[in-house]
């Protein structure tokens, strides 16, 4: 059966009861925020998706990720029919905010008394991104992510280019200056403003940590500071990763599970930053995936789509792995 909880103070959930709720259970993730679409540089109505003749579904958030928390339900509900019943509870969690950073997301939920009633967790599910090959990407790990104001044609973080999580990428998304008497209708072009507010965003892979001496080194000896956004309350200063050995059984149900659909397995660090870290962070495994190979790379981009093939083939995948995984008996 399912047992449904809605707590609106922290985050949806629905429980598929299993054989022995003292297993500990399995966190299938998603968020259902969505970043900003601009109108004008869409071709199609972003918030009034529509199948079009050629396959495409065009939407905010037809990749990044509405598609997969649909993919979650629908799969269990293939599974339910079929007379499937899990060897643990898994639970289906919709959070908010993972787009700013999940401060009063994930990060509130692990927190809350909802999360302390489904302990202990032995592994979750979350998102992943599109690969433009044949493969499947599954995400281990990520970027450590800092927001960071300073005094002192943009555009997101180039998501296509391959292993952009073993990099280190520093995104200028706001600059503020200048001096204006009509409240910032006009600007004195010969006047030399007396302050500049930035706001930048740092990614930096597994190997780095936040390096905030240098970053006080560097703002000091020209007289600047910096401080983390004010709602940015505990940015991570270490990396969490998951095991992608064999010696990790969820990660090895995953892989045979993968195999068993035909379809081959790359890993690699996410490039930007997913609530799978708070996860991680507590010691619980998470793997970010998303069935879309042989997909453009679109989420945060103008026209974001995904071919209705591809969706319904990620039910297929996800039925596929749920049958496989959580028919796991065994504790851990």
């Amino acid at each position: 059966m399912i047992h449904s909880v809605l707590m609106p103070e922290v985050s949806p959930q629905a429980t598929w009861l299993g054989q022995d709720p003292t297993l500990p259970s399995i966190i299938l993730n998603s968020h259902y925020d969505v970043v900003p679409a601009l109108r004008e540089h869409w071709t199609h109505d972003p918030f009034d998706p529509k199948v079009l003749e050629n396959g495409l579904i065009y939407g905010r958030g037809t990749q990044d990720m509405k598609s997969v928390g649909i993919q979650y339900v629908e799969a269990i509900y293939r599974l339910k029919t079929a007379g499937f019943v899990p060897s643990r509870n898994i639970h289906l969690l919709f959070v908010p905010d993972e787009e700013i950073g999940g401060v009063d997301g994930m990060e509130a939920f692990l927190a809350s008394e909802q999360f302390k009633t489904i302990q202990p967790v032995a592994f979750a599910f979350d998102e992943g991104l599109a690969n433009p090959n044949d493969a499947f990407t599954v995400f281990y790990g990520e970027r450590q992510e800092a927001l960071l104001n300073a005094d002192s044609g943009c555009k997101h973080g180039d998501m296509k280019k391959r292993n952009l999580g073993d990099v280190t990428t520093v995104n200028l998304n706001m600059l503020e200056s200048g001096v204006s008497r009509d409240g910032g209708e006009t600007h004195a072009l010969n006047v030399i403003p007396t302050k500049a507010d930035t706001a930048v965003r740092l990614y930096l892979p597994s190997v780095f940590l936040l390096p905030q001496a240098m970053l006080d080194e560097w703002c000091s000896s020209e007289g600047l500071s910096w401080e983390f956004v004010s709602w940015w309350k505990n940015p991570l200063h270490e990396h969490y990763t998951t095991s992608v050995d064999d010696d990790n059984v969820w990660w090895k149900l995953f892989k045979q599970g993968c195999e068993e659909i035909g379809v081959p397995v790359e890993t690699e660090v996410f490039p930007a930053a997913t609530d799978s870290r708070f996860l991680r962070q507590l010691g619980i495994p998470a793997l970010g995936f998303s069935p879309m190979n042989k997909t453009e790379i679109l989420l945060h981009e103008h026209n974001e789509c995904l071919h209705q093939d591809t969706f319904l083939q990620g039910i297929d995948v996800y039925e596929t792995l749920f049958r496989h995984m959580f028919a796991r008996e065994e504790e851990n």
